[in-house]
């Protein structure tokens, strides 16, 4: 049996229990220090590095009688992070191997507090481990690295799930999960889900078998210049057109992307106005928060209407090439959008309904000099 000293995001009991497969009143644990390390936050991410540092002296938890199969989910969840295990001698005497990075692979920024990182990340780590762990023995760690950017919007989706409160009005029932299996996991996942939930006569339904796509949160901004009374539309080749057989593959909608992991909504509407059409938001108003299929989907939309400037020489191309985006932006009159609506000749659902929301708050905006002030959010 062997011995493991953590000093970081592991000493966080629920992550620990996830990543070894079992209940901390099953883990030997206590306390320890490491002499002549200091542990310090890293540049690269919410996580802390540890580097040799003589008279410093690293706090953490020392894990006793770990079995072979304890290090291959170690190994497992360590993967995508360049760690080697290494033999330590703790403050005691005692013997112990420490998970360290390879020389120059993090950079240390100042120290690093766990209460901190609990509170901000704790949820979403837990989360993304679960996924992390289920892959094991069934994908090559290389594969789950590839995915682990995805991995953690997931994550993401589902902290800011908890957060939200919708429908008060609608049925807290009860629900009985027998079973979810994840059947297709790459950018996108597909679960498989079979349940029991209450009607609404108080009894049980009878076991159903559905799928779920699962996605990201992701935010929606379209852009309104109340002083020229016009908007601004991207245009990109969108797949759900393309499967579908639609013989029009590129949709005008508005400026659209995934939240990313600890990112607000409105900092991802601010970030994808500045990287798919090159555009500085000022106020963001708020249309909705909203599921976008929640018959067989998880994706989240936070739509807004968002405050610019927007002169004739903003339109061109962008995107980011990394993430493989071909973007046209469009100037069009607040009047030619709506004529558009009403025509129901735009395929996107959340342009609708910001094109909707614009034409109720209209006037409002337009009367208050709002336009170059950033709400700060």
């Amino acid at each position: 049996m062997r011995h493991l000293f953590i000093y970081g995001t592991l000493r966080h009991l629920p992550l620990l229990e996830i990543v070894l497969g079992r209940s901390a009143e099953a883990i030997d644990l206590s306390l320890a220090n490491l002499p002549s390390y200091q542990v310090s936050a890293a540049a690269e991410g919410p996580f802390p590095t540890i580097e040799t540092r003589d008279g410093a002296q690293a706090e953490g938890l020392l894990v006793r009688g770990l079995s072979a199969d304890d290090f291959a989910r170690l190994d497992f969840y360590e993967g995508a992070f360049d760690y080697d295990l290494v033999p330590v001698t703790l403050a005691d005497g005692q013997g112990a191997e420490v998970y360290l990075p390879q020389p120059g692979r993090w950079t240390a920024q100042g120290p690093w507090s766990l209460p901190e990182w609990e509170r901000d990340w704790a949820a979403l780590s837990c989360h993304a481990a679960r996924e992390v762990m289920s892959y094991m023995g069934k994908r090559p760690r290389a594969e789950v690295d590839a995915m682990f950017p995805m991995i953690r919007r997931r994550a993401h989706q589902q902290v800011l799930a908890a957060q939200g409160m919708h429908d008060p009005l609608a049925l807290d029932g009860k629900v009985e999960v027998t079973d979810r299996r994840r059947v297709y996991a790459n950018f996108f996942a597909l679960d498989e889900i079979s349940l029991r939930h209450e009607t609404f006569d108080g009894s049980m339904s009878a076991q159903i078998d559905r799928a779920v796509f699962v996605s990201a949160d992701a935010a929606l901004v379209l852009p309104y210049d109340p002083l020229r009374d016009r908007v601004l539309l991207v245009e990109q080749i969108r797949m759900g057109p393309l499967a579908r057989g639609d013989h029009t593959r590129w949709q005008l909608e508005p400026i659209a992307g995934h939240i990313d992991p600890g990112e607000t909504p409105q900092a991802a509407a601010r970030r994808e106005a500045r990287e798919e059409a090159g555009i500085t938001l000022g106020a963001l108003e708020p249309v909705g928060n909203v599921y976008a299929s929640p018959g067989n989907a998880t994706e989240f939309f936070h739509i807004f209407v968002g405050l610019a400037d927007l002169p004739d020489h903003i339109i061109g191309t962008g995107g980011l090439a990394t993430e493989g985006e071909d973007i046209r932006s469009h100037l069009m009159s607040f009047d030619n959008l709506m004529a558009l609506a009403d025509a129901q000749a735009l395929a996107n659902a959340p342009l609708v309904a910001s094109a909707y929301w614009l034409a109720h708050h209209r006037e409002r905006l337009r009367s208050e000099d709002t336009t170059a002030k950033p709400d700060g959010t």
